[in-house]
C-alpha cells in the first residue's frame, strides 16, 4: 500500500509539474527536463507513468475536464455559471491553466484536436436545454453560440493573462457576458441573470462546503454500519 501510495503521489507531482510548465512554456517549448526539474523526480520514474510529452498533455487536458455547475431553473444561467467558475478557478490550479494552454496553443491541435471540445458539447447542451425553454432568441443555434462563446472566452483568458496575470479574468469573463446575453437572451430572462464576478467564487465555495458535508455523512453512515 506504501507503494502504491508514493507512486500516486510521483504521478501527481509530475502532472502538476507539467501543468505548469504548459502553463507556462506552451506545449512545444515545454521540454521533459524543466517538467523533470519542477517535479523533482528521476527521468526513469516520470517515463514509468508517462511515456511520452504528448501523453502527459493529454493526462492534463483530461484531469482537467471539470465538473458541470450546479443545475439552475433558469438553464441560460448555467450557461453563465460555467464560464464565471472556470474565470475564478483557472488562475488558482494549475492543472487547469496548463490545459488551457494546451487548448489555446494552436501547434499542439494536431494532437489534441480543438480548443476545450468538453465545454463546447456542454455549453451547446445548456443552450439547447435553455431555447427549448424558451430563454433563448429563436435565432439562437446551440452549437454556434457554444463554440463561439468558448473562442471569445480563450482570447479574454489570454489577454487577462498578458495584462494582470490573469487577476482581473472573473471582472473581465462577467463583462463578456453582460456583452453576449442581450444578443441571445429573451428579454423576459435577461434582468434575471447574475453575471457579477463574484459568484464564480460563490459557487466554488458553496460545492467545496457540499462536498465536506456529503463525506461527513458517508463517513458517520459507514461507521453506524459497523457498530
Amino acid at each position: 500500500m506504501a507503494r502504491q501510495e508514493r507512486a500516486l503521489r510521483t504521478r501527481q507531482a509530475v502532472l502538476e509539474a507539467a501543468a505548469e510548465v504548459f502553463a507556462d512554456r506552451g506545449y512545444e517549448a515545454a521540454t521533459i527536463t524543466e517538467i523533470l526539474d519542477r517535479a523533482g523526480v528521476t527521468k526513469g520514474a516520470l517515463y514509468f507513468h508517462f511515456p511520452s510529452k504528448e501523453d502527459l498533455a493529454r493526462d492534463v487536458l483530461e484531469h482537467a475536464v471539470t465538473e458541470p455547475p450546479p443545475e439552475q431553473l433558469i438553464k441560460l444561467q448555467s450557461f453563465v455559471d460555467t464560464g464565471l467558475i472556470l474565470a475564478h478557478r483557472l488562475p488558482r490550479e494549475p492543472l487547469l491553466r496548463g490545459a488551457a494552454r494546451i487548448a489555446a496553443d494552436q501547434s499542439a491541435q494536431r494532437f489534441f484536436g480543438l480548443p476545450w471540445p468538453v465545454w463546447v458539447e456542454h455549453t451547446a447542451a445548456v443552450l439547447a436545454a435553455a431555447k427549448e425553454q424558451g430563454e433563448v432568441l429563436p435565432h439562437v443555434d446551440p452549437v454556434l453560440t457554444a463554440q463561439t462563446m468558448v473562442g471569445a472566452f480563450t482570447g479574454t483568458q489570454l489577454f487577462s493573462e498578458a495584462a494582470d496575470g490573469m487577476a482581473d479574468l472573473e471582472r473581465r469573463t462577467a463583462l463578456l457576458y453582460e456583452l453576449i446575453l442581450p444578443g441571445i437572451a429573451a428579454p423576459g430572462v435577461l434582468g434575471r441573470l447574475d453575471t457579477s464576478p463574484e459568484r464564480g467564487a460563490r459557487l466554488v465555495e458553496e460545492s467545496g462546503r457540499e462536498a465536506e458535508e456529503t463525506a461527513e455523512t458517508t463517513e458517520i453512515d459507514g461507521a453506524a454500519e459497523t457498530v
